[in-house]
Order: structure tokens, then sequence, then C-alpha cells
């Protein structure tokens, strides 16, 4: 009798796990592209703890632009941001923090509320 030995496959990956980043990083990427400065689709992120089940997204294209996605973990994040090319930071840069544009939404439904603003504007 001969004996054999088998090495145990590796588990296969969790194709729900895959799909979701590769999801979030083709809407990173459709971001980054819409928001192109002279043919630079490059845009920053940064991810941010929101809760136990929620991890942001936070994305400045390169016009200044900024949006979010939402994934379940930063793990999944940091995965969808590599796939999508995009830079990723550790905390939110001076330099990118200055070149987002805010607009008449952020104004009346953030600062407005603290100045005075409407609060259901």
């Amino acid at each position: 009798m001969t004996a054999t030995t088998e090495t145990p496959e590796a588990p296969a990956a969790d194709g729900r796990a895959d799909r979701t980043v590769r999801r979030l990083a083709r809407n990173l990427s459709r971001f980054a592209s819409r928001h192109a400065v002279d043919g630079n689709a490059q845009a920053d992120a940064v991810v941010e703890y929101v809760g136990r089940d929620a991890t942001r997204i936070v994305l400045v294209g390169a016009d200044g632009q900024w949006g979010d996605q939402v994934a379940k973990d930063p793990q999944t994040a940091r995965k969808a941001i590599e796939a999508a090319g995009l830079t990723l930071h550790e905390e939110f840069p001076n330099d990118v923090a200055l070149r987002v544009k805010t607009g008449q939404y952020e104004w009346t439904r953030m600062a407005g509320i603290q100045v005075g603003g409407p609060a259901n504007a």
C-alpha cells in the first residue's frame, strides 16, 4: 500500500466579497473619471470608520468634487481603492482638503444649521 499525502486546498475566495470589491472599485473608478482634470482621472481616497458594520470611503476628484461610498469594513474599502488605482491616504491631507469644493447643499445642510440657516433646507 502506498501512502499519499494530500495537501488541503486553500479555501476558495469568498465570491460575494470579491464581487463587492469589484462593484465598489468600479464605482470609485467612475467617480475619478467623471472628475478628471486634463485627462488626469486620479482621485484621492480616505477610509473613515463609521460603525461596527460600516466604513466610509471619502473621495476627492482631481477637480475638487467629492463623494463617498460605504463598505462593510476597512479591508474591503482598502481593497476596492487599490483595485480602482486610487491614492489612499491614512488621514485627510491638507492639500486634499484644500482642493475640496463645497456647494450650496453643504452650506445649507451642514454649516447653515450652525450659523442660523434653515434646518430642513
